[in-house]
């Protein structure tokens, strides 16, 4: 084998194709397959991690055992094998970003302190960070919009963009994809994935599949156009960027076979909607899904997508879509280089991984669905995988109204008045009906009134939805035949345009949709996350004071793929993941108490009632519009995509390779991670009569452990901001303080909807200091137990940690003084990260839980066996001690899954792992 390569190559695979004009060198599978057997039927993605294997062996992370693992894989369908994944690349949004630069300007510190150069620290791989989280929707509705919230964004994030700055110019490898320009899963998607990449090795340039990590869950998007990829936190993607590989555990791959085609009036949202209540219903937490069948003959890249960004919602590490014809016709309509689209085909049929008709991998199990079944739906009021079908969504409304399941807050007098009114009309639609906590208010000069179910964020928002011209010129379809009828925007909603990129917008206008789209107040408020991530902005005051005073349940309305409690709006009770087109229809209808099949969304000029289906466009208008989505609007406006606006050229860069930290910045701060940290780890002990911090049920997401949005000067955040002469005006998110520990620590289990089941009817980010009994909020007692020496422990249900990628909410909790965290299952990323915090994850044996043990969160917590040798799986004991005096005990399992992940969590997590090999190698 050439001396160019890195690898091994015990199977003698380096092999060398001809793509265009181009000769370009590979390590082969067909030429793996004639010493390890036929692996033709192993799933694509499966491929995609053998060439990894094989492109990277080195007889200490990979040798000829991992490699035959994968062939062995297609006899048994799982493995139990450990393996090493290198991804290509990394990708990073703004929230995990600063934090993650953070992260390497502290490791940086302790490298300078060791005495070696702070260089060291530096990515090994190709980084880009795309600033898509900050944009707030400060302003809607009108002209000027996007350029005030752009204004008012550059103004709040000015310390986090002059940190970011400097990271541009400090580290290599490392890009900023500036505000204003994208999401980054539509700017990975249209713009930075290539499918397979390709680099200059000596004298030869080497191809191989384009892979990668991201410190956002939904990197899974990019699965769309055929490259492998998932979200990681924020702490193991720099380990990746510094060169650790991912550990992970070759995983079970679920078949997901597509058949038939989406009926007229059916959307991508719908079909997605779809794949996520099945799959989570299978269960497929910690196992790739990929989808095959005849059915993706005719599947744009963007639908696919479209049910790749959903993978954490469906719970799966990825939802993979192999490359056919359909990758490169996106491939050369987003304009990619012909030179590009060349060697992908080529790439793709020398290694078996494009899709042939009638080809069906071997999984480890199978499901399917028939597209033409898929009805009209839409998700809520809390998760993703909730689907309601359109036509039940004012039945399932009612039924929460007189049930009151899952919303909070509800008075006993409420629920039985709901009960008793079963034959409710929607706003908007009817006023006859007066239900006794509807509010009167006034907007713009007009008397209105406010019932339960009202619409009051309807928001075209977030990655999945927005990559998608289909739904997008469908809403502009239906905007714009909704304004040639003469109906308005409900005067209570607030509308919001946010478009994953440019390029969107350019196709909008081209279609004729944008001004139609003004009209209903769906004017441009940013490029970004924005109504997804939480960064929804504040209500009119008048229908805040209104939603307050007469405490209504009211809705959101989003295109969005995230809609847990507390996310959207801490107002908003009830929130409806839909397709763009629905977002604009409940905008018009005001309130989701409708059926839309029956009932009129408005009235048009002459007053006579208007229905979805006069609305609704056909296939074919769809089709005629996304056919002027052309190639050179990606070109233009991809062409300077890392430049940036004047106001970002115009901020001050320092130009030293180790930080400056300022005391007075409330926004970055030097993390306490490393403090203190010698040159070998500390020997771990056993959890000794730990509290109790917080007992939680099931379905605690990240969100709830660390909330993203805004929060109140009341709060332990606020207090501390305020302390530091910040107004409440100026607080901006928790998201954007994630570079201020002491914010993020204040913040951590401060979900204003999260349940502490130690406290009855308590709403919040407040538990029991049980010496005293008091009720505090869980910082302040974290912090008086710290003062007293005591470890804690968190207990929870089953699906703890579901939801976004947020290093925070391992991060937090470790800084809390959590020694362990107890819970029925996690979902996979969470996991991860408290390990790579230093935080012992352990699960109940099936039948054992909080319930069953009579839990309180008055007991003291002993886990013995921590200070022997830390093994993958190994078996725990947990001692209870009762509040009166009785005792008793249970097993656990470690959810120390990988051998790395025993070693991250001997060194007190993978960063001071990493610097500790670096510092030894120096």
């Amino acid at each position: 084998m050439s001396s160019d390569t890195h690898s091994q190559d015990s199977l003698n695979t380096f092999s060398s194709l001809q793509a265009g004009k181009r000769t370009y060198h590979y390590y082969s599978l067909p030429k793996a397959a004639e010493s390890l057997g036929d692996i033709s039927r192993l799933p694509f993605s499966l491929k995609v991690l053998l060439e990894n294997l094989l492109r990277n062996e080195d007889g200490i992370t990979v040798d000829q055992t991992h490699i035959n693992a994968m062939a062995q894989w297609l006899k048994d369908r799982h493995s139990d094998t450990e393996i090493q994944f290198r991804p290509a690349r990394v990708l990073m949004q703004d929230f995990t970003g600063v934090p993650g630069v953070v992260d390497l300007a502290a490791m940086r510190e302790a490298v300078k302190k060791a005495g070696k150069n702070p260089a060291l620290i530096n990515p090994l791989s190709p980084v880009d960070l795309v600033i898509d989280h900050s944009v707030m929707v400060d302003e809607f509705g009108t002209p000027t919009a996007f350029s005030e919230n752009v204004a008012i964004e550059m103004e709040r994030n000015q310390e986090r963009y002059e940190f970011l700055r400097w990271g541009q110019q400090a580290f290599d490898n490392f890009r900023v994809v500036p505000p204003g320009t994208g999401i980054c899963h539509q700017v990975n998607l249209e713009y930075l994935g290539k499918t397979v990449w390709h680099k200059k090795q000596g004298d030869k340039t080497l191809a191989y599949p384009d892979t990668l990590v991201g410190t956002d869950s939904h990197t899974t998007m990019i699965n769309g156009l055929g490259i492998l990829g998932w979200g990681v936190g924020g702490i193991e993607a720099e380990a990746a960027m510094l060169g650790q590989p991912v550990s992970m555990l070759i995983p079970e791959v679920v078949g997901f076979k597509v058949s038939g085609k989406l009926r007229e009036g059916i959307t991508a949202t719908d079909l997605v909607l779809t794949v996520t209540e099945m799959l989570r219903k299978k269960g497929v937490v910690g196992k790739f899904v990929e989808f095959y069948g005849d059915g993706l003959k005719d599947m744009p890249v963007a639908d696919r997508a479209t049910i790749a960004n959903m993978a954490p919602e469906y719970g799966a590490t990825c939802g993979f879509f192999p490359v056919d014809e359909q990758t490169l016709k996106y491939l050369r309509l987003t304009g990619r280089e012909d030179e590009q689209v060349e060697l992908v085909e080529a790439y793709a049929k020398a290694q078996g991984l494009w899709r042939e008709p009638g080809h069906e991998p071997a999984y480890s199990s199978t499901m399917e669905l028939d597209m033409s079944k898929v009805e009209a739906s839409m998700a809520g009021p809390k998760r993703p995988q909730d689907r309601v079908a359109l036509k039940n969504m004012k039945s399932t409304f009612e039924l929460l109204m007189a049930t009151a399941e899952g919303l909070p807050g509800a008075s006993d007098s409420r629920e039985s008045s709901l009960a008793s009114e079963g034959g409710q009309t929607a706003v908007g639609v009817d006023n006859s009906y007066h239900h006794p906590s509807s509010q009167h208010l006034e907007l713009n000069g007009t008397k209105t009134r406010l019932d339960p179910g009202a619409v009051v964020i309807a928001a075209i928002t977030s990655c999945t939805n927005t990559s998608n011209p289909s739904v997008m010129m469908a809403a502009g379809l239906i905007a714009q035949k909704a304004v040639a009828k003469g109906l308005k925007t409900k005067p209570w909603v607030k509308t919001s345009l946010a478009p994953g990129s440019k390029v969107v917008t350019d196709y909008l206008r081209v279609g004729g949709f944008q001004d139609d789209l003004n009209e209903l107040g769906f004017n441009l408020v940013g490029y970004g996350c924005t109504t997804c991530i939480g960064n929804s902005g504040p209500l009119p005051d008048a229908v805040e004071k209104a939603v307050l005073d007469g405490d209504i349940t009211v809705a959101s309305v989003l295109s969005g793929n995230r809609n847990f409690e507390g996310r959207v709006h801490p107002l908003v009770k009830t929130n409806w993941l839909a397709s763009p087109p629905l977002v604009v229809a409940y905008a018009l209808a005001g309130n989701v108490r409708l059926d839309l099949d029956k009932e009129p969304l408005g009235k048009d000029k002459e007053g006579n009632p208007v229905f979805l289906k006069d609305l609704w466009p056909s296939q074919k208008e769809v089709a005629e519009a996304v056919e002027k989505v052309k190639t050179d609007m990606y070109r233009k406006e991809y062409a300077e995509v890392f430049d940036g606006d004047d106001t970002w050229k115009a901020i001050k860069v320092p130009e030293s390779k180790v930080y400056e930290w300022s005391e007075k910045s409330t926004y970055i701060q030097h993390p306490p991670f490393f403090e203190g940290m010698g040159e070998e780890p500390e020997p771990i002990e056993d959890v000794k009569d730990a509290r109790i911090l917080a007992l939680l049920g099931d379905s605690v997401t990240t969100d709830h452990i660390s909330p993203a949005g805004s929060f109140k000067a009341d709060s332990p955040a606020g207090k501390y901001l305020q302390e530091h002469g910040v107004d409440p005006k100026n607080f901006n998110s928790y998201g954007s303080r994630r570079g201020n520990h002491e914010v993020m620590m204040r913040g951590t289990f401060a979900n204003v909807r999260i349940r502490n089941e130690m406290l009855e009817n308590v709403e919040g980010g407040f538990t029991k200091f049980v010496p005293t009994g008091e009720q505090m909020a869980i910082y302040d007692a974290a912090m008086k137990y710290q003062e007293q020496g005591t470890p804690l422990v968190v207990i929870a249900g089953k699906e703890y940690g579901t939801g976004s990628s947020r290093d925070w909410a391992a991060k937090g909790t470790r800084l809390l003084g959590v020694r362990a965290v107890v819970a029925e299952s996690y979902e996979r990323i969470h996991r991860s990260n408290l390990i790579g915090m230093g935080v012992m994850p352990l699960q109940f044996p099936e039948g054992t839980d909080r319930k069953s043990l009579k839990l309180t969160g008055e007991e003291t917590i002993t886990i013995n066996g921590l200070s022997g040798e830390i093994k993958p799986g190994q078996t725990l004991t947990m001692a209870i001690t009762y509040k009166d005096g009785s005792t008793a005990s249970c097993e656990l399992k470690s959810r120390i899954d990988t051998a790395n992940e025993a070693v991250y969590f001997i060194h007190g997590g993978i960063l001071h792992y990493v610097v500790r090999e670096m510092l030894k190698s120096a």
